[in-house]
């Protein structure tokens, strides 16, 4: 399971996210589903959970949200904010 990193200062709201790595002095901004998944995986929910909750919330098809959230989990470890 992917979590986000504990040494990360993250604030959520309903337009998305803005996460702080102050190691690396970067900051990350995330849009509103975006800003979802990661509120999601901060809680605990596993990457399947976050997708089921994000599909039933925007009344879409699961397989098309799995595919875009999994790209996007990707991209998240690809920049050091998930664990892997």
């Amino acid at each position: 399971m992917s979590l986000p990193l504990s040494e990360l200062s993250t604030v959520v709201n309903q337009d998305g996210a803005a996460i702080l790595d102050v190691s690396r002095n970067q900051i990350t901004t995330l849009n509103s589903t975006g800003g979802f998944i990661w509120d999601r995986l901060q809680k605990g929910l596993t990457a399947e959970q976050a997708i089921q909750e994000l599909a039933t919330e925007t009344q879409t098809d699961p397989a098309i949200v799995e595919r875009g959230v999994r790209a996007f989990l990707e991209q998240l470890k690809s920049e050091g904010l998930l664990s892997r």
